[in-house]
């Protein structure tokens, strides 16, 4: 028995611990959950728990249902907001089928594959997130059909006794108890708008801990009597909710992005990988803003990058090239800005990191910087200049991402397949809407 399997079996006799969690998320990165005694974990360790991943949308098809989740024991935690007397713990599952093949469907498996990938070429990937949400008096729409948010609070602002100050404070104290790092927390620019970053991690032990984030932040709004949402533009008029990923290669302990004598100290592997992002970005966007609300927040005109660019200090381009402080050369990084704070983790982070490869690998050249707001310009000005659009609806988005041989490869036929075909009933399901709008600027004109 591994050690860390040991650890999990003892921690669980010593602490009491009644109920063990086995997460996986399904291919739209819901969480998916199922509770053992402690008497079965050890079982489940060599030998997985079945389930039918049928009745899971996405995961198999019928004539091959049988899925089992294997628990990864470097993932176990406590659950801080289960009560002392009746312990709780959790850890994250790779799903495989009765014969030991991983599943094709397992979004983890998929960023474990495209790691994989990474590691060939000498590399390994890190991501730092930064994570928006709305926290909301409750799911109840006030009389103007609005969410009603907890606070009219602004950027950085500071609101003593606040719902969201005693709501960040207890989210980070949970983060931290599970192990998550957390760098900074700030009100954002919406009302009842929240941010939270987490410190560096690989990538795929952030995908889990992103996962674990919005579990977390569900469980103490809860706790509090509001409701957190993720949804990437929940308010008419005000900011989307994002999730601003910073992204950067490391060879061994070099970081492969820094280069001190050149032009931002980005250095040639850096700059690829940014050409990387921006000729495939439209190609995997359906994947990064998957919901058809996502798009409202990309073109609202709210600071959402809408155009395919880079630059430096410029927060319109849609990946920037941060400043760091001097002497930080392991900091070095590219900060990709259009990603919904809702996206599946375990597959955003797997287009990333294979576009980027494939600028690395083919050798891309960096187009010219942006170095005007591209909300200033005009369309003209912006054609002229080489800044296309990214997607403007997802049934846009999705028709780009079909023809994309790298999305594919990198998803796997089988979700690739589900994803088209799940998002474009999500299409034609909103295309059916007749929304407020219509209804009060048309019914009494018309």
């Amino acid at each position: 028995m591994s050690k860390q399997r040991d650890f999990v079996l003892r921690t669980i006799e010593e602490r009491g611990v009644k109920f063990v969690r086995l997460w996986f998320t399904d291919v739209a990165g819901t969480l998916k959950s199922v509770a053992l005694s402690p008497a079965e974990v050890e079982g489940a360790f060599s030998e997985g728990v079945g389930f039918d991943g049928s009745a899971i949308e996405g995961m198999t098809r019928a004539f091959e249902s049988d899925l089992l989740a294997m628990p990864d024991p470097s993932t176990f935690q406590l659950l801080p907001w289960r009560s002392s007397t009746d312990p709780t713990a959790r850890m994250f599952c790779d799903l495989s089928t009765p014969n030991g093949e991983a599943a094709a469907a397992d979004p983890r498996h998929v960023l474990k594959r495209s790691l994989a990938r990474a590691a060939e070429q000498g590399f390994s990937f890190y991501v730092h997130p930064e994570i928006e949400f709305y926290l909301l008096k409750s799911q109840e729409l006030g009389n103007d059909g609005q969410p009603v948010p907890v606070d009219r609070a602004g950027y950085f602002d500071n609101v003593p006794g606040g719902t969201a100050h005693d709501f960040r404070r207890e989210s980070v104290n949970m983060l931290e108890e599970l192990g998550i790092s957390v760098e900074f927390s700030h009100h954002e620019g919406g009302p009842g708008q929240n941010e939270i970053d987490l410190r560096y991690a690989d990538a795929l032990t952030m995908a889990d801990n992103i996962m674990t984030f919005r579990t977390v932040v569900k469980e103490v709004a809860i706790s509090e009597g509001v409701h957190a949402t993720f949804m990437p533009k929940p308010i008419v008029g005000q900011p989307g909710s994002g999730m601003h990923v910073h992204l950067s290669l490391f060879e061994g302990d070099r970081n492969a992005f820094y280069d001190p004598g050149a032009k931002y100290q980005l250095s040639q592997t850096g700059r690829r990988f940014v050409a990387g992002l921006l000729r495939h970005a439209p190609e995997f966007t359906a994947v990064t803003n998957q919901f058809v609300n996502s798009y409202k927040r990309l073109w609202g005109g709210d600071e959402a990058p809408s155009y395919v660019s880079w630059g430096h200090l410029n927060r319109s381009a849609l990946v920037r090239v941060p400043l760091y402080k001097p002497g930080k050369g392991s900091s070095a990084r590219v900060e990709y800005r259009a990603m919904d704070s809702a996206a599946n983790p375990y597959l955003a982070f797997s287009v990333l990191l294979a576009a980027g490869l494939k600028g690395i690998e083919e050798e891309y050249e960096l187009p010219a910087e942006a170095e005007h707001s591209m909300w200033t310009l005009s369309s003209a000005e912006r054609r002229a200049m080489g800044f296309d659009p990214l997607p403007m609806s997802l049934e846009h988005a999705l028709a780009v991402m079909e023809r994309s041989e790298l999305v594919a490869e990198t998803l796997g036929e089988q979700v690739f397949s589900y994803l088209i075909r799940e998002k474009r009933q999500e299409v034609d399901a909103y295309r059916q809407q007749v929304t407020p709008f219509e209804l009060s600027t048309m019914l009494g004109t018309i």
